[in-house]
This record gives C-alpha cells, sequence and structure tokens, in this order.
C-alpha cells in the first residue's frame, strides 16, 4: 500500500484516468533534452499546478542547491529544487506532468508518492521520457526509442523490451514501482549528439514531444520549439565549421546512416544502409541506450 504523506497538495481536480508523462533533471536528462520536453508540454498546454513532492527527504542540498531569488527591495526568498506536478486536459487524454531534479536519497519512498497520485487518480498509463548521448549527428532526424515490459503496451506502440542490465536511474524504478502496482508504463528515449551533448537540444525535446503526442493521441504542439531547433541546428553547424576534425567526425557520422549505432566514439562500427531493417534499427538503438547507462556508472 503506498502512501502520499509527503506530497503537498494544490489543486484537486476530476481527471479521468490520466496518462502521467514524467521527466527528471540530471542522470536521464541528456542536454536537458527530456525534462525541456515536459516543460513545453506544461506551457503548450497551459497546465495548473497540481502537487509538489515535498523535497526535504529526497535532496541532498549541498549537491542540488536552493537557490535565492530577489524580491521587492529587500526580502529574499529561497527557492527550494522540489518535484512538482501539473494537470491538462488533451484531446487525447486528461494528463499528469511531473518534473523536477532526479532524487538523490530513498528512491523507494519517493516513487511511492508518484504511484499514490497515479493510484488516486487511476492512471491509464505512465510515460517517462530521457535524452541519451549517442553518435549520432545534429544533421539528421533525432531518433526516439521506446521501452516497456507489459507485452499490451509493446504491441500497441511498437515498443522494444529491455534487456538491460546494470546501474539504474530514477526512471528504472519508477518504471518498476509502475509493474508492481500494476499500471502500464513505458520509456521513451531520445538520442542526443556526443559532441554537442552539453547545449540544450530542443531538437530532442521535440522527438519526444512527437512521440508522446503519438502514443496519447494528441496533436503535438511541435510549433512551440521550431524556433528554437533552427536556432539549435544553426549553432551546431557553426561550430563543426569552425573545427576540422569535427567536421570530418560529423561528415562519417552521416555516411553511417541513420540505421546504424555505436557507442560514444566507436565509429569503427559502420554498416551498410541496405543490410539494417526496422527491427535491426530498433535493437541498435536499444543498445545505445544500455551503453549510456553503463556509461553512467561511474559519473
Amino acid at each position: 500500500m503506498t502512501t502520499n504523506d509527503h506530497v503537498e497538495w494544490l489543486s484537486r481536480p476530476a481527471l479521468r484516468r490520466p496518462v502521467i508523462i514524467a521527466a527528471f533533471h540530471g542522470w536521464n536528462d541528456a542536454a536537458d533534452g527530456a525534462s525541456m520536453a515536459v516543460r513545453t508540454l506544461i506551457d503548450a498546454w497551459q497546465a495548473r499546478p497540481l502537487a509538489e513532492i515535498d523535497p526535504e527527504d529526497f535532496t541532498d542540498f549541498a549537491t542540488i542547491r536552493p537557490s535565492v531569488r530577489l524580491r521587492g527591495t529587500n526580502q529574499r526568498d529561497i527557492v527550494w529544487p522540489k518535484v512538482s506536478m501539473w494537470h491538462a486536459s488533451t484531446p487525447g487524454s486528461d494528463v499528469i506532468l511531473v518534473l523536477g531534479p532526479e532524487p538523490s536519497l530513498r528512491w523507494r519512498l519517493f516513487t511511492e508518492q508518484v504511484i499514490s497520485v497515479a493510484a488516486q487518480y487511476d492512471a491509464s498509463m505512465m510515460v517517462t521520457l530521457g535524452a541519451l548521448i549517442a553518435d549520432v549527428a545534429h544533421s539528421r532526424t533525432t531518433r526516439v526509442m521506446g521501452t516497456s515490459s507489459d507485452e499490451t503496451m509493446i504491441e500497441r506502440f511498437d515498443l522494444q523490451r529491455p534487456q538491460y542490465e546494470g546501474p539504474t536511474g530514477i526512471i528504472g524504478v519508477l518504471n518498476d514501482a509502475c509493474i508492481q502496482s500494476s499500471i502500464p508504463a513505458l520509456s521513451l528515449w531520445a538520442t542526443v549528439p556526443a559532441y554537442a551533448s552539453q547545449i540544450p537540444s530542443p531538437k530532442a525535446a521535440n522527438a519526444l514531444i512527437e512521440r508522446a503526442g503519438e502514443i496519447i493521441g494528441t496533436p503535438p504542439p511541435l510549433g512551440a520549439l521550431h524556433n528554437d531547433v533552427v536556432e539549435y541546428d544553426d549553432q551546431i553547424q557553426e561550430m563543426v565549421d569552425d573545427d576540422e576534425d569535427l567536421a570530418e567526425y560529423v561528415r562519417r557520422l552521416e555516411e553511417m546512416g541513420e540505421e546504424s549505432f555505436g557507442g560514444a566514439n566507436q565509429l569503427e562500427f559502420e554498416f551498410e544502409e541496405d543490410t539494417a531493417d526496422d527491427d535491426d534499427s530498433g535493437s541498435m538503438l536499444v543498445d545505445e541506450v544500455e551503453q549510456f547507462l553503463r556509461d553512467q556508472e561511474g559519473n
């Protein structure tokens, strides 16, 4: 039985079997792709505050520090890093959006708080978003992989069954908690170019938004990030044009094509496009996710 002792309710809307879409800053959020996606959905869907999870028991404030903001001429406010929830109604479904820093402590208790909200509203599914660093070119279409352990979800949304073993983040723990609570769950992962991993990627966010919209049956607000995507591509291209070695690296990535994926800096794994079918492409991207997660173990 789950409890929501750490959930502070800001409103009590009547929601009909909402889809929960969640992203967390940090380990699972390369180039801010996943968190930017949820923030964009909050703004585009004019979502309203639903609840907050008190950060006191879940956050190492020496690592994720609160900030100070000035209000008026002599008033200072402390803004605590917290996971917040919003609600919105879309043509496809009611939605609960979850966004905040990955918790540092007591993950099982933290996931109980999220699951308790899902159970209270009889959520129809949980969609977690992530972004990973990969050997991909910024000039290519951003690839999104979907995984689930639920056979019905796999068949319905053309997802992959996860085969990964190794260290995990809060997304993995939250998805496992959903399984234990009989809540259908899936994860979407967008790829981010390794050479641009420190630059926030609206392109990855847009790709996640598009796939999430397909799953919940709601037109995605792709136009919200259109100008940002154009500026992002221009910025990365300018960076590439100024560095001959990087330009050669990107050219080789482009030649590899969208069908092939290797681990970071593993360009020796090149594939002929005519030998890779859709199933091979999906399997390669699954491998890319697994390698990314393993690489994070030492970080």
